[in-house]
């Protein structure tokens, strides 16, 4: 088979400047720097591993969070304890020399950035800059302004998300960047640097305030994607806040745009300023129009990095059969010709990792030899990593018949989600009643060296969402690129990735339902009933065809669901469409 032609998209750029500014609250980077929550942060660090390998001109913001998000320890009866997270910034970053001020509560607070270069395959570089209030010149509140992330009150995260949108602007001016061509919002965290656009346009045109014009100007520079159906996801605070942290600000052209109930709704005012808008799965962007009804917002299915989510064993694998896959994830289309031996043997590889993992972590005595499944998702109600659990006997029982197995969890919850922290302690209550009938381990602190270890080693992955509330999902497409089929119910991407018996297979239908009428006993017998009459027989009995599965999951699946071909629609529809 010929070597691929890799994909670029090129645009001569001198000295500093960047046609894309892309920012992000979180952006995951390296396992080891915990700037990174979970999805929407590792989403934005494989947006920039794309954008470099494809030579996207751009430059991304984010903050600092020197405590990180928070480290997890779970007690032998499932209760989550959390605690900073410790980390030497300047073992990974390099200071640059611009300083910056925000007004926040009409106190000036400063910002340095720290600098993070990600290469491209063919070396191409995109500078990730994350923004530090930890100075000597700051009050000891605004100096802890960037430490955790997600942390703190209404007023703590209004101030994080000042910094990052006017103090994320101002940043990049005092680095050079003047001609930006587009300011790419990824999510409504970083909706106040329209307001600095604003203030730009207003002063470039000898205005005192913003105009109608102004705003004109600034939504044909922003795009936004909004990543949550969910309404908690959808930032809102209330004016008199707003007022208080922003200082004087005239807001009458945006008025009738954002503000709803006296609260200033972040989403809507990116939505207000943005000239191209998009949900991140097909079935997310109809459930976009349907809660914002009075704007236009299309739909880029979310991907993920695909070097970055292989693992070792199938890394080897494609550069073997698939040569230039890194550079031409299009061309993993043809593992569908890999000899299946091959395939076997290094998902066994993947596997053997992961198992060695768990039992070294939690001494859980998982055994290779038996099928697994993985689920490693945020802990959070409406994900419901318990639904599996829903009758123990009847597992009890698959397993007797069927065939044995095993399953591996792993995710946080939100310190103040006591929903998300009593679904971990269901899970452990699941794990001593089940026993040996059916092993289930528990990994703590979930990173993404382990989210690599457990997608790439599962020999099936679960994913249980209560329908609609699943954006987009991206831990099956991980899993998929290593040719781990998911059982899933259809939402998210899987509407989009799923064909019965071929890249996986579904919980229940594909039938629309409100969240308030979806049967979880009806989603739980359908999981039951796939897994004892399906997947576990095809596994043990019939592993040929097994493997098929797994084939097309990396061939169909695995070679569209990536992070180059979401920055390619994102190039054409939205920054130089």
């Amino acid at each position: 088979m010929p070597e691929s032609q890799p994909i670029t998209v090129r645009q001569d750029v001198p000295g500093p400047e960047r046609s894309i500014a892309y920012f992000s609250m979180e952006i995951g980077l390296e396992s080891r720097m915990p700037t990174y929550s979970g999805g929407l942060g590792v989403l934005a660090g494989d947006t920039v591993r794309a954008g470099a390998d494809l030579n996207i001109p751009m430059v991304a913001v984010s903050l600092l969070y020197r405590k990180g998000y928070f480290r997890q320890e779970i007690d032998g009866e499932g209760r989550q304890t959390e605690s900073p997270v410790g980390w030497a910034v300047e073992e990974f970053l390099l200071e640059t020399p611009p300083r910056v001020s925000v007004s926040i509560e009409g106190r000036a607070v400063g910002l340095r950035a720290w600098k993070y270069v990600v290469r491209g395959a063919e070396g191409f570089q995109v500078p990730v800059y994350l923004l530090d209030s930890d100075l000597s010149e700051n009050t000891a509140w605004d100096r802890a302004l960037t430490h955790s992330l997600y942390g703190g009150d209404a007023r703590y995260r209004l101030c994080q998300e000042t910094l990052l949108g006017i103090g994320g602007v101002r940043m990049l001016r005092a680095l050079g960047y003047r001609n930006l061509l587009r300011f790419h919002m990824n999510e409504g965290h970083a909706s106040l640097l329209t307001l600095e656009l604003l203030d730009e346009e207003a002063k470039n045109a000898g205005r005192g305030v913003p105009s109608k014009e102004d705003v004109e100007s600034v939504r044909q520079l922003c795009v936004f994607t909004t990543h949550t159906p969910v309404p908690a996801g959808h930032d809102k605070f209330p004016v008199d806040l707003v007022a208080r942290v922003l200082g004087p600000r005239d807001l009458d052209p945006l008025r009738d745009c954002f503000h709803d109930d006296g609260v200033l709704n972040m989403t809507c005012l990116a939505l207000s300023l943005s000239h191209f808008v998009n949900g991140v799965a097909k079935r997310h962007g109809e459930v976009s129009r349907t809660m914002f009804a009075n704007y236009d917002i299309d739909s880029i299915t979310n991907g993920v990095h695909a070097a970055t989510w292989t693992a070792p064993p199938f890394q080897e694998l494609f550069d073997r059969y698939i040569p230039g896959w890194r550079q031409d994830n299009f061309s993993l289309r043809y593992a569908l010709s890999i000899p299946k031996p091959e395939v076997w043997k290094a998902h066994l590889s993947a596997k053997k990792r992961l198992i060695e993992h768990v039992n070294q972590t939690v001494r859980a005595g998982l055994d290779p030899n038996v099928f697994t499944i993985g689920f490693a998702r945020r802990a959070t109600a409406y994900k419901r990593g318990d639904l599996i659990f829903h009758d123990m006997e009847r597992l009890k029982r698959i397993s007797s018949r069927a065939g044995s197995f095993q399953m591996v969890f792993a995710g946080k919850a939100h310190p103040q989600d006591e929903g998300g922290k009593e679904i971990i302690r269901r899970i452990f209550q699941a794990k001593d009643r089940l026993r040996s009938a059916v092993p289930v381990a528990y990994l703590p602190d979930h990173s993404m060296e382990q989210a690599l270890w457990a997608t790439s080693g599962s020999d099936l992955w679960l994913n249980t969402p209560l329908p609609p509330l699943e954006a987009s999902g991206t831990s099956g497409m991980k899993a998929a690129l290593n040719g781990v089929p998911s059982l899933s119910v259809p939402d998210g991407w899987w509407l989009e990735g799923h064909i019965e018996g071929v890249t996986g297979w579904s919980i229940g239908d594909k039938t629309p339902v409100h969240r308030e009428g979806r049967d979880p006993a009806s989603d739980a017998a359908s999981l039951y009933g796939k897994l004892e009459n399906v997947i576990l027989p095809q596994f043990y009995r019939a592993p040929d065809s097994f493997i098929d599965v797994m084939r097309h999951a990396v061939a169909l699946n695995g070679s569209f669901f990536t992070t180059q071909r979401m920055m390619l629609q994102y190039v054409l529809h939205a920054y130089f469409g």
